[in-house]
């Protein structure tokens, strides 16, 4: 199983083109993360001729690499009109495919071979669009919360950077020449004070 990108840039949906499944994950995409990119591979979903159109159109897509990841689809039905998503040749068709791709056929209930050879299998249409994309109201609180992780940071550093240049400043004043020589001028009226209370004693 390939993982599904996280931040992806264009997505690909092989489905029916007239169908409410489209509709209804245009929709969940326009509302989770309107910049995306999309392009539709529009192929029949149900009848004789379903299997081999869908089997082709996801080899299309995938030689094309355009699509960061692809989601193959259609609405719910009976298991004859989901039929086309059990037939072989799409099943190896999604096996062989380098792009990651999520299946979402027909209601939570229904299961087809495609959903399980499929990266990940979502519930329905709508499901599968919300597991490609990262909700914007999400992403925007997580850059805020980046944000404030980044304040919080620079501001101790600076805190630290202030604080080692008080040290050094304190420090180079200490051994600034100047400050040497009067430490030394110190020492000296301190010996000089020493003498002048020693003599007396001396020649007594």
């Amino acid at each position: 199983k390939k993982p599904l990108p996280a931040f992806p840039k264009k997505v690909g949906i092989i489905t029916s083109p007239t169908g409410a499944a489209i509709r209804d994950i245009l929709n969940v995409l326009k509302r989770r993360f309107p910049l995306l990119d999309i392009i539709i591979y529009p192929v029949p979903v149900q009848g004789v001729d379903a299997a081999p159109r869908i089997a082709e159109m996801i080899q299309h897509a995938d030689s094309r690499g355009e699509c960061d990841v692809l989601l193959l689809s259609r609405g719910g039905g009976s298991i004859e009109d989901l039929w086309a998503f059990n037939d072989e040749i799409v099943a190896q068709t999604i096996f062989a495919c380098e792009t990651p791709i999520i299946t979402g056929v027909g209601h939570e209930i229904d299961f087809t071979i495609a959903d399980f050879v499929s990266d990940l299998r979502a519930p329905t249409p709508s499901a599968a669009a919300e597991l490609i994309t990262p909700l914007t109201e999400e992403l925007q609180e997580n850059l805020k919360h980046i944000v404030r992780i980044l304040e919080s940071n620079q501001l101790k550093h600076l805190h630290k950077a202030s604080e080692k240049f008080q040290w050094l400043k304190k420090d180079l004043s200490f051994h600034h020449p100047r400050a040497r020589i009067q430490r030394q001028l110190q020492h000296i009226d301190g010996l000089q004070l020493r003498l002048t209370n020693s003599i007396p004693g001396v020649l007594k």
